[in-house]
């Protein structure tokens, strides 16, 4: 009687283990088949996001390269409105001497040296003057409380508004470059986050024990979503399209 009991004792708890073992979800068969499905996943994410980082830094090293250029060429137009303004005061300061020596003239009744200095005036400004000069001068006629074309508001700014322009152009290039710069560095974080989940997907075999691999799958499963989602978030570069490439 009391093998019979201990007999069916033991049916019972193989019964009760099969069961167990039936109603487990990871079994080692399933452990490996997502081992491969996220190795497979994470090996394609990575590669991905090792291009998309590429194409942030092609566009940073574009937009640096646009962005020295325009910077130079609006420094060099800096420098050309300076030589203008400079040099339109010297002439309006030329003018002003004839206008004076014109007044001097008809003061004493010299027709002649009169007349040769307003032709000296007539076309002195056209001549030699910047259309910046130009303009202010005929301001100046309209606004008889105005000595000097210099005395105009914003007019010295003229001389500099497309220098300003280029380099404005140049900073917001700058700025383009330096995002794509720092979305590239975080690519190539999500790469190297990328790279653990690797790394532990490959070491789940080392482990004997079932809830050892299935822990270490589902710490490099949670790491490989996790990382997804940030990468999500991260701008993709400026232009990027597939049809580019078609």
């Amino acid at each position: 009687m009391s093998e019979e009991i201990k007999t069916t004792a033991e049916e019972t708890a193989e019964e009760t283990s099969e069961t167990k073992k039936k109603k487990s979800f990871l079994s080692e068969n399933a452990v490996e088949v997502l081992v491969a499905v996220f190795l497979g996943i994470t090996a394609i994410l990575t590669a991905w996001a090792s291009w998309i980082s590429s194409l942030h830094g092609g566009n940073q090293a574009t937009n640096y390269t646009k962005s020295n250029n325009l910077a130079a060429e609006g420094n060099s137009m800096y420098n050309e409105g300076l030589q203008n303004y400079l040099s339109d005061i010297m002439v309006w300061n030329t003018y002003s001497e004839y206008v004076f020596d014109l007044e001097i003239a008809n003061s004493k009744g010299s027709t002649a040296e009169a007349e040769l200095i307003e032709t000296k005036i007539a076309n002195y400004i056209d001549q030699n003057g910047t259309d910046v000069l130009k303009d202010a001068m005929k301001a100046m006629e309209n606004d008889d409380n105005i000595d000097s074309p210099f005395d105009i508001p914003n007019m010295t700014d003229k001389y500099y508004e497309e220098a300003e322009e280029k380099l404005a152009e140049s900073q917001e290039l700058l700025k383009e470059g330096q995002k794509d710069n720092s979305n590239g560095d975080s690519y190539n974080l999500v790469s190297v986050i990328y790279s653990l989940v690797l790394f532990m997907l490959g070491i789940v075999g080392v482990f004997k024990r079932l809830p050892n691999r299935a822990a270490v799958l589902g710490i490099a499963v949670v790491g490989l979503i996790a990382t997804t989602v940030y990468m999500i978030t991260i701008p993709m570069p400026t232009g990027f399209s597939f049809a580019n490439y078609f």
